[in-house]
C-alpha cells in the first residue's frame, strides 16, 4: 500500500545555514535509506508558504489567494511517497524521517485508484 509522509517542521528561511546543511544532510541519508529498501516512490521539499496561492471557485467565479488556505500552526515543508507492506512498516519509516525529531510527520495511506490512460 502506498502512504504519503506530510513533513512538518522549521521552515528553511527560519534556520540557519548550517542547520540547513544539517537538514539536507538528515533527508539525504533517510531518502536514501528509503531508496536503498525499494519502498520510496518519490520525495520533495516545498517553496516556503509565501510562494503559495490558494484557488478556490465560488459561485462559478475562480478567486486566487497569495498563501495558504488556513493559518497554520506548523510548517509543511515537504512530503515522502513510499510503497510498504503495511503501516507498521510506513511508521517505522516515517520515524526515522528528521521532521519527526522535532517537527511531526503526519502518515496518511493512499485510496488505490485507476487513472485513465
Amino acid at each position: 500500500m502506498k502512504y504519503l509522509f506530510l513533513l512538518y517542521g522549521t521552515p528553511l528561511d527560519e534556520q540557519s545555514a548550517e542547520e540547513q546543511r544539517e537538514t539536507y544532510t538528515a533527508y539525504k541519508a533517510a531518502n536514501e535509506a528509503l531508496a536503498k529498501a525499494g519502498v520510496l516512490i518519490d520525495c520533495a521539499p516545498l517553496q516556503p508558504v509565501s510562494a503559495s496561492t490558494t484557488v478556490q471557485v465560488r459561485d462559478g467565479e475562480t478567486l486566487l489567494t497569495d498563501g495558504p488556505a488556513a493559518e497554520i500552526k506548523e510548517h509543511f515543508g515537504g512530503y515522502t511517497l513510499v510503497e510498504c507492506a503495511d503501516l507498521d512498516e510506513a511508521l517505522r519509516w516515517a520515524a526515522l524521517m528528521p521532521a519527526a525529531n522535532g517537527g511531526s510527520v503526519e502518515v496518511r495511506p493512499l485510496v488505490p485508484v485507476e487513472v485513465p490512460a
